[in-house]
C-alpha cells in the first residue's frame, strides 16, 4: 500500500485522508465497552465478556491519542461513546482535559441517560459542549422489554438534566424494533418537539452481539418517514445543510423543530463519511463495519512518540473501504458488537 500523503491543513497539522479523498475531522472515542442496560439489538441479556481493565486504555493514553488526533491529524469534532460512557470513572477529568487542548476540539457524549441526571452539570461546567442521548420508546413497559431494565423515568430524567444544564441540542436517538415499539414515531416527535428535543431515528444495524439481525422486517428510513407524515409536515433540509452529518434531516411543520433519519442500511452515506473511531482498547477503527483494526495501544506502551502514532493513524486511515458493504454479497458482520467499537 502506498504511503498516504501529508497535506497541510490548520496550523501545521496533516489530515487524515483516505483514497476516496475523504478527510476525517470527526474522533469517535469509546471510553468503555461495559453498560448498564442490555438492549436487545446490541447484547444477550447476560452480557458479555467486558475487556480486561488492563486492557483499556488509560485516562492519560485517551487524551495523548486525542491531543494528537487534534494537534497532528485535523480533528475537529470529539465524540465520546462506550458502551456507557457515563460508566467511566474518569470521564469529567478527560473532557476537561480535553476541553484545554488547543485548538479546542467540539465535544459531544453519547449515552444512555441514565446518569445523566447526577453529572450533566459537571460535564457542562468540564467543557462538554452537547449530548446525544438514546431513548426507543415513551412507554415504560416497552422499555424494560426491549433494555431488560426497568429505568425509564432515569432516562427522561437525565435528558432534562442536560437541557437545564445547557448541553443542547439535545438529541435523542431512537431505534424502531418490529413488534415493540414501530408504531411510535409519531409519538416520539411530538414528544421531542415539546421538550425542545432534536430527534433522530437510526436504522437498526448489523452490530448486535448475538449476530442475529436481519434485514428482513427492519423498520427502514421509509417506513419512518411515511409514518411520521400521518401527522407532520415534513420539509427536506437537504444535501447542502447536511454536509457530512449521517443524519438526514426534515424541518418538522415548518420548522424550527428537526428530525434526522440515520438510514444506514438503506440510504447510505459512505461517501461523505468523516468519522475516525478508537476503541476503549486503543485500536483505530475506520468504520463501524471494518473486520480490521490498526494497534496504537501496542504503540503507545512500547514508547512510540507522537509522530510515530500519528503515522500509524494516517496510515490506517488511508486504506479505509469506499463502503460499509450492507449490500455485498460477501459482507460479514464485524465480530466485536456496538458495544465494543463505540457508537
Amino acid at each position: 500500500m502506498r504511503a498516504p500523503p501529508c497535506s497541510a491543513t490548520r496550523e501545521g497539522a496533516h489530515v487524515l485522508i483516505d483514497t476516496y479523498g475523504r478527510v476525517a475531522t470527526d474522533l469517535r472515542v469509546s471510553l468503555t465497552d461495559r453498560c448498564n442496560l442490555r438492549c436487545t439489538y446490541c447484547m444477550p441479556e447476560e452480557g458479555l465478556q467486558w475487556l480486561a481493565k488492563p486492557d483499556l486504555l488509560t485516562d492519560d493514553e485517551i487524551v495523548r491519542l486525542i491531543d494528537i488526533a487534534v494537534t497532528s491529524l485535523g480533528i475537529e469534532e470529539v465524540r465520546f461513546t462506550g458502551g456507557e460512557p457515563l460508566l467511566r470513572p474518569g470521564l469529567v477529568g478527560i473532557v476537561e482535559r480535553v476541553a484545554a487542548l488547543r485548538p479546542r476540539p467540539q465535544m459531544s457524549l453519547t449515552t444512555n441517560g441514565i446518569g445523566l441526571r447526577r453529572t450533566a452539570a459537571a460535564l457542562k461546567s468540564a467543557g462538554l459542549d452537547r449530548v446525544n442521548v438514546s431513548l426507543d420508546t415513551l412507554r415504560p413497559d416497552v422499555f424494560k422489554t426491549l433494555t431488560r431494565r426497568d429505568r425509564h423515568k432515569d432516562v427522561l430524567e437525565g435528558l432534562e438534566a442536560a437541557r437545564e444544564a445547557g448541553l443542547t441540542p439535545v438529541k435523542v436517538n431512537s431505534v424502531l424494533m418490529p413488534g415493540l415499539n414501530e408504531d411510535e414515531a409519531p409519538d416520539l416527535l411530538a414528544w421531542a418537539v415539546e421538550h425542545d428535543y432534536e430527534l433522530r431515528f437510526i436504522e437498526q444495524m448489523p452490530l448486535d452481539a448475538q449476530h442475529g439481525w436481519k434485514r428482513e422486517g427492519m423498520i427502514t428510513a421509509g417506513d419512518i418517514l411515511t409514518s411520521l407524515r400521518t401527522r407532520f409536515e415534513l420539509t427536506p433540509e437537504g444535501d447542502e445543510a447536511r454536509g457530512s452529518a449521517p443524519a438526514e434531516r426534515w424541518l418538522v411543520d415548518g420548522g424550527p423543530h428537526r428530525v434526522g433519519v440515520i438510514a444506514s442500511v438503506t440510504r447510505p452515506f459512505c461517501s461523505a463519511c468523516d468519522r475516525t473511531r478508537l476503541t476503549a482498547d486503543g485500536q483505530v477503527r475506520t468504520c463501524l463495519f471494518a473486520t480490521e483494526e490498526t494497534d496504537l495501544r501496542a504503540a503507545l506502551r512500547s514508547g512510540a512518540p507522537d509522530e510515530e502514532v500519528a503515522r500509524l493513524w494516517r496510515l490506517a486511515m488511508w486504506g479505509k473501504k469506499a463502503g460499509a458493504g450492507l449490500d455485498d454479497p460477501g459482507f460479514v458482520q464485524p465480530d466485536r458488537p456496538m458495544s465494543a467499537i463505540g457508537g
